[in-house]
């Protein structure tokens, strides 16, 4: 998984007359928690915008007055007009402890069922995985060459050896749907 280097600042003053003055400064209030103790900190905006606004999931280095933290972010507000970031909730992680995270899911390969004229469907886009910070994985890879017409690939069928995922076992995450040409493609087999 990759690191994510983010500077802030100690914050002091919690109350909503000080976050206001936060954001006039293009900052956004954020916190650590899982630690020992919730560190509240501050960063600015603009260095949020490659950590958010993307499609990997990254272990972000935090460094506040001199420590370094590492975290997963957790939460995060946003604005429902502007769009703007209003918040984030980083989770502290250790390298003993196992974590829960969201990584996206790509698929690889063609899809028999595709060749037979049928839809490849992603259903989910992220799965929840559980293992040591050193084990996380960026992405979920699954290969779908061997998906056949209204086949699909469960959570259930899943196996890793350095991390679990922790969906319901039931959950279709990827499918192969048929589609009215491969039905006439069937159609004209049979006759």
């Amino acid at each position: 998984m990759q690191v994510f280097e983010l500077k802030g600042e100690l914050r002091t003053d919690l109350g909503k007359k000080a976050t206001k003055v936060l954001r006039e400064e293009k900052k956004v209030p954020c916190v650590l928690y899982g630690g020992k103790e919730n560190i509240h900190f501050s960063v600015v905006e603009k260095d949020l915008s490659k950590l958010v606004y993307t499609p990997f999931v990254y272990i972000v280095k935090i460094m506040i007055d001199g420590n370094a933290y590492e975290a997963v972010m957790r939460e995060i507000q946003f604005h429902p007009v502007t769009d703007r970031i209003l918040h984030i909730d980083f989770y502290h992680i250790f390298a003993e402890k196992p974590v829960i995270i969201e990584v996206p899911v790509k698929l690889k390969g063609f899809a028999e069922g595709v060749q037979a004229g049928g839809k490849l469907v992603q259903v989910i886009r992220k799965l929840k995985v559980k293992a040591l910070p050193a084990n996380l994985p960026g992405e979920v890879e699954l290969d779908v060459t061997s998906l056949g017409l209204g086949k699909s690939i469960k959570v259930k069928e899943l196996s890793f050896d350095n991390f679990e995922v922790v969906n319901t076992k039931e959950v279709v995450i990827a499918q192969v749907k048929v589609t009215r040409a491969s039905k006439s493609v069937e159609a004209g087999d049979k006759k």
